[in-house]
């Protein structure tokens, strides 16, 4: 079985310590940054299958570390951050952060996110096969990964992409937010529904609020073109 490398960039000794020290136990090999300069240049050197990094380094922020190593190649990243707050939130999601967890977080928790999101990284080559997708002006191209709205390129995160696909798929029909957890994520249970939320809000930057409804007290729904 091949090993997983993770990467660690947190700058708190502790919390980096007892993270890979977990993740090991689990069977990844860890490598360990305490700085944002360090993480890119970790990143660089050893090409990891998956990033847990902290919001708040100090040299370069968590941010800018993510926006680097995803224009290096596209790598899943886990977020740490210190503060639930939902400009943190969907900034980090908009530089290419695949989900987050806030501090303190429990390492079951985050071994389970890891795990889910390693399992989603291959549930994606799935999508080779799946055809194109039309809706009104949008076009899905699962294979390659593209989105054009009217034309226009639609840069997403590789998470807003399978989230999109998911939606599309079935325009109309309405997912609970635990449902597409477990669908797009692959989480299993005891997850933060506000994970959902915070991507359904990008994406409706990206391409406008009336392409997702939200069904209150229910979940969300692609709607289809009239």
């Amino acid at each position: 079985m091949t090993t997983t490398t993770i990467a660690v960039i947190e700058d708190e000794v502790t919390i980096a310590t007892s993270v890979a020290k977990r993740l090991r136990a689990d069977g990844h090999r860890v490598e360990i940054a305490h700085d944002g300069h360090a993480g890119v240049a970790l990143c660089a050197r050893v090409r990891p299958d998956l990033v847990v990094l902290d919001v708040m380094l100090p040299g370069l922020d968590g941010h800018e570390v993510c926006r680097r190593i995803q224009r290096e190649r596209p790598v899943p990243v886990l977020m740490l951050t210190a503060r639930d707050d939902e400009t943190d939130v969907l900034v980090g999601l908009g530089v290419g952060a695949d989900d987050y967890l806030t501090k303190p977080f429990s390492m079951r928790e985050l071994v389970a996110r890891v795990a889910a999101l390693l399992r989603r990284v291959e549930r994606a080559a799935s999508l080779v096969d799946t055809g194109p997708i039309a809706l009104g002006e949008l076009r899905i191209d699962p294979a390659r990964r593209l989105v054009e709205d009217g034309g226009r390129r639609v840069e997403l995160t590789a998470t807003e992409f399978d989230l999109l696909v998911h939606l599309a798929q079935r325009p109309g029909v309405v997912w609970s937010r635990d449902q597409l957890l477990r669908e797009v994520w692959g989480y299993r249970g005891g997850s933060s529904t506000r994970t959902v939320d915070s991507h359904v809000a990008a994406l409706r930057r990206k391409l406008g609020r009336d392409r997702i409804r939200t069904a209150h007290g229910v979940g969300y729904a692609m709607d289809a073109p009239r």
